[in-house]
């Protein structure tokens, strides 16, 4: 009997030591307890710096007390682990306090790679931090490191501060190759900063061979960027002289920043300068693809040019480029949008006839406008159509045609899709108020004769009263006149 109560309670002592001693592990994670060892020395750094207790002195404090032998390896094991799930100060912290102990032991190339974290992060603060440190440690900078510090400082409107960088490159040990050429051009070219790439390609002509291809592209798309129309032309011009042929890509770049000019000086140019862009790639042996003549229909559809979009859809069907859904979609808005609502419903039946299985956008688009067009009867064909296609993401339609129906006094369509969404088990983001006709104010909306019945001629518009109002201010203004000549007298 006394040999079972102390087996009992031995077994019971052994059980609260254990526990005791897992409690103590996952505590000292946060620096409360130090000295016990982690199960393995990764999960417990990531527990560390993922946790999100306390602020960043805390976590210093807890590393303080994590016992660890850091390597250069395991800090950059550390930070991809927690790239995803711990803030970037978190992760900077991290990585200061690494440094801080490791000093020279810690490697460039892993330095290198917490800086495009950050960059890709997009903490532009911790990514400059980092940067002057590597500069401080006289480090070396990676090429790929500069191409994303440079894009990053770009996007800020920083661009002469990436400039900077790239002039003091022997500062970060880093060589001004044609890698490091090209990845500034295309950097300040994203913004439209062509003609300060164009002088990094006048001082850097002898570093760029083999490069000239990237280098003409960036150029052309920066001053697509712009507007700039003459510059652009004056790209391609070059690309022939040095040999290098213009591919699809470079003319679409053009026709986009010609079609851009045409549409805010002259939009009854946007079809034919197209197409002499089309036939001048066609003398090249470059067929035009369903993106160019989106860019045009884009373009076209902008000013509600709807003849010129319809011709252009026509014209791509003879000449071989078969229309993708965009293409559809592009003339079937402006058709909707001008009110020819029957002949954009034949389009998208042409559409469907082809075979053609359009995105979410082309649905979730043409239903808003016809909603907006108080043409619900089509709005609701068009739903049919899109889940004929089974695609799926019916929600935000429901949303929209329910109140649309409730508003306009159709209860029983508005609860008969109200039903048919529950039974298809989709999430709808409308109250169901709306389907209640007590709660629910019917919109009816005023015909035109009904506005002719306004009193005042202040409120209404019709022409009898529009000439009144003239006569009457005719009069007054002579009476006016009268009583000055009188005064005068």
């Amino acid at each position: 009997m006394g040999f079972l109560l102390r087996s009992k309670c031995c077994g019971f002592l052994t059980e609260i030591m254990n526990a005791q001693k897992r409690k103590s592990i996952i505590v000292s994670l946060y620096g409360t307890f130090p000295d016990y060892p982690t199960p393995t020395v990764l999960e417990g750094l990531c527990q560390v710096v993922s946790s999100t207790v306390g602020g960043l002195d805390d976590l210093e404090l807890s590393l303080n007390r994590f016992r660890v032998s850091l390597s250069s390896p395991l800090v950059t094991q550390v930070v991809d682990s927690c790239k995803h799930g711990a803030s970037t100060r978190r992760l900077l912290r991290f990585f200061l306090w690494s440094h801080k102990n490791l000093n020279s032991s810690l490697e460039d190339k892993d330095f290198n790679h917490v800086i495009r974290v950050m960059a890709e992060k997009k903490d532009h603060t911790a990514m400059e931090i980092l940067v002057s440190d590597l500069k401080k440690d006289g480090r070396i900078m990676e090429s790929q490191t500069f191409s994303l510090v440079a894009e990053a400082l770009v996007k800020l409107g920083r661009e002469d501060e990436a400039l900077g960088i790239f002039k003091n490159l022997d500062k970060f040990k880093c060589q001004q190759d044609g890698f490091i050429v090209t990845a500034i051009v295309n950097a300040l070219c994203t913004k439209g900063h062509a003609k300060k790439a164009e002088g990094v390609v006048y001082h850097h002509k002898d570093k760029i061979s083999g490069m000239e291809s990237c280098i003409y592209r960036s150029l052309l798309h920066g001053w697509s960027v712009q507007g700039k129309v003459k510059e652009a032309r004056k790209v391609i011009k070059e690309m022939k002289s040095a040999g290098i042929m213009p591919d699809l890509f470079c003319y679409n770049t053009f026709l986009r920043c010609l079609c851009e000019k045409n549409l805010t000086r002259n939009p009854s140019g946007l079809v034919p300068d197209a197409f002499n862009v089309m036939m001048e790639m066609r003398s090249y042996r470059i067929a035009p693809n369903s993106i160019s003549y989106n860019i045009l229909l884009s373009s076209l559809g902008r000013t509600r040019r709807v003849k010129e979009s319809c011709r252009v859809l026509e014209l791509m069907k003879n000449s071989g480029c078969s229309p993708d859904w965009v293409s559809y979609y592009l003339v079937v808005r402006v058709l909707y949008l001008t009110g020819r609502f029957g002949k954009g419903n034949r389009i998208v039946s042409q559409m469907i006839e082809q075979g053609l299985t359009p995105d979410h956008k082309f649905y979730y688009d043409l239903i808003g406008i016809l909603c907006g067009a108080e043409r619900v009867n089509f709005a609701l064909e068009l739903f049919q159509l899109m889940k004929r296609s089974s695609l799926g993401g019916y929600g935000p339609v429901y949303d929209v045609l329910i109140p649309k129906l409730c508003r306009g006094g159709n209860f029983i369509k508005g609860r008969e899709l109200w039903d048919e969404a529950v039974a298809m088990g989709v999430t709808l983001h409308c109250s169901g108020d709306w389907l209640d006709p007590s709660i629910t104010e019917v919109f009816k909306p005023k015909r035109k004769g009904e506005e002719g019945n306004m009193a005042s001629c202040t409120s209404s518009k019709s022409p009898l009263n529009v000439k009144k109002c003239a006569e009457k201010v005719k009069k007054e203004l002579k009476k006016t006149m009268k009583k000055r000549k009188y005064t005068s007298k």
